[in-house]
């Protein structure tokens, strides 16, 4: 299970300690442009579940394209 938690600077050297004192847990940091990212993709997959569920409406691509 990987799990991407959001800490204040302040606190993640003590909570990362404490996470890689226990053996089977792996921790890793990542940059906030990563952080970011794996936000953005996440929204744009709720997105994608709310239109297929009815509850939000698509663009066509061509307008996307256009827009651009």
């Amino acid at each position: 299970m990987k799990i991407l938690l959001d800490i204040p600077d302040s606190k993640a050297f003590h909570l990362l300690e404490v996470l890689r004192s226990i053996p089977y847990v792996k921790a890793k940091q990542i940059t906030g442009e990563k952080a970011q990212l794996i936000n953005e993709i996440k929204e744009a997959v709720e997105n994608l579940q709310l239109v297929k569920e009815g509850k939000l409406e698509a663009r066509p691509a061509k307008d996307l394209l256009d827009e651009l």
